[in-house]
């Protein structure tokens, strides 16, 4: 069967779309502290946390693949992105207006598949587009990505199997390592080789860098297909 490969990349909301109330609740650890330059500090180490809450942020990019094909799509929010005519590749990047739009175009597309496959999908990409979808009333056409933890089936998480679901706890032989050492680990081209990572997304939004986003996405999508192909082929099936 089918499997659909995927990767969120997400950018924190402006600030002042939090009214006072809700800055001071995300700011409370920052305002508990006497020393001014402290203070500060840990002020900006919260709003750059902002982009990994799905209250906070918002999804600016999704990209995925079918495991077996290799085709698919690049859905991403840009202000002044063409598609390209005529382009032959078999993925296809895809400018939307806003997030809302970008979440139907991924849904549109989920419902035709019954198993994904992701890297650290059922922590953080799953219940951020659940949640963002559900705060902009977008219609999710797959509810069950959840699933049960200890299964492949319908979710394949890669940083689940990689680590035997948390065997060895944080320091064991098993213990979780980031995409990027995986990717090195097993001979894979990183997603981080071209100079862009996650962190950079906010800053990328800003400076209307839309496509550098949507190609830094891709990869770590090529990526997971890559090391999920490599577990299926040689670790698949150990308990």
């Amino acid at each position: 069967m089918a499997k659909l490969v995927f990767d969120i990349e997400t950018s924190a909301l402006p600030l002042e779309q939090f009214d006072e109330a809700q800055q001071e609740y995300l700011f409370r650890e920052a305002g508990k502290l006497a020393d001014e330059s402290a203070r500060a500090a840990k002020r900006a180490e919260l709003h750059r946390q902002f982009s990994l809450y799905p209250f906070t942020a918002q999804v600016v990019c999704i990209a995925m693949l079918n495991a077996d094909s290799d085709r698919g799509q690049v859905l991403f929010t840009a202000d002044d992105h063409e598609p390209e005519a005529g382009d032959p590749s078999p993925v296809k990047f895809v400018a939307c207006m806003d997030e809302a739009e970008l979440l139907a175009a991924f849904w549109g597309v989920a419902k035709h598949y019954d198993e994904i496959v992701t890297f650290n999908g059922r922590g953080f990409d799953v219940p951020f587009l659940y949640l963002r979808s559900a705060a902009l009333n977008v219609a999710i056409s797959r509810k069950h990505w959840l699933g049960y933890r200890y299964a492949t089936e319908p979710h394949c998480d890669l940083a689940e199997q990689l680590t035997f679901y948390g065997v060895s706890g944080r320091d064991g032989a098993a213990r979780k390592f980031n995409l990027d050492f995986y990717c090195k680990a097993f001979g894979i081209e990183s997603p981080k080789s071209h100079g862009i990572t996650g962190m950079d997304v906010t800053t990328l939004m800003q400076e209307g860098r839309f496509r550098d986003i949507a190609e830094y996405c891709l990869r770590d999508v090529r990526a997971t297909v890559a090391l999920y192909h490599i577990w299926r082929d040689r670790l698949a099936g150990i308990k």
